[in-house]
């Protein structure tokens, strides 16, 4: 068989075709790139728009966080100093009842009769306490009358009570101030040991003792007391 050379025609039809093939398959490998490319974005636009959510989220929680932290130091700070201010008040208001209380001392001693049988009390708790025998008896000058009496009658009590003798001498040499409210210190024979139950003295004692039936009496239990004595 003979070979025909191609004519020019057939040669230009040749490569026109070889041409299209060709720009074919680069229009669909540019597509392919085109539509990787494309999801090569989306991925990393969606990763970044995930990450960058994130960095929102996690500066909006931080944020959050210091705000609920600096409202509840706030609250705190003024519940303090609220707390404070009314526990202030109420030890304020405390003191203005002993204080009164101290100006009101000296007034136990005008009736006699009552002052008498509390002059006998504070001296029978100095005779039970100390348990001595003899026992001087501190008081003011002008209470001496009044104080004998009540040193007698102390002796009697204590000797129904107790089934023994015992002694009390008013110690002139040292007597109390005359600007005591009164009351009387019970000293033991050799002076060394004494009981102070003056009034001032006695006064002192419920500022401890007696202060949380007070505060009760006026505000109302303590809730957050746990222990009660």
């Amino acid at each position: 068989m003979s070979q025909h050379a191609l004519s020019d025609q057939q040669v230009d039809n040749e490569l026109r075709k070889m041409t299209a093939f060709i720009k074919q398959e680069a229009m669909e490998k540019a597509r392919e790139i085109e539509i990787k490319a494309n999801e090569e974005f989306e991925i990393e636009k969606s990763k970044l728009v995930r990450q960058e959510t994130d960095a929102i989220d996690s500066q909006y929680e931080k944020k959050f966080k210091q705000a609920t932290m600096s409202q509840q130091i706030t609250r705190s700070t003024v519940s303090n100093k609220t707390r404070l201010k009314v526990l202030s008040a109420r030890q304020e208001l405390l003191d203005n009842i002993f204080e009164d209380a101290q100006k009101k001392l000296t007034d136990g001693a005008k009736d006699k009769g009552k002052y008498q049988k509390a002059l006998k009390g504070l001296i029978l708790e100095g005779f039970y306490a100390l348990n001595e025998p003899e026992l001087q008896v501190r008081a003011r000058k002008q209470d001496y009358d009044v104080v004998k009496k009540a040193i007698t009658e102390a002796e009697q009590e204590y000797k129904k009570k107790v089934g023994k003798d015992i002694k009390g001498s008013i110690n002139e040499e040292q007597p109390l101030p005359e600007g005591s409210a009164g009351g009387v210190w019970v000293v033991g024979g050799d002076g060394k040991i004494d009981i102070n139950n003056t009034f001032e003295a006695r006064l002192e004692l419920l500022k401890t003792s007696a202060a949380p039936a007070v505060r009760e009496a006026l505000f109302g239990k303590n809730e957050n007391r746990k222990f009660v004595d």
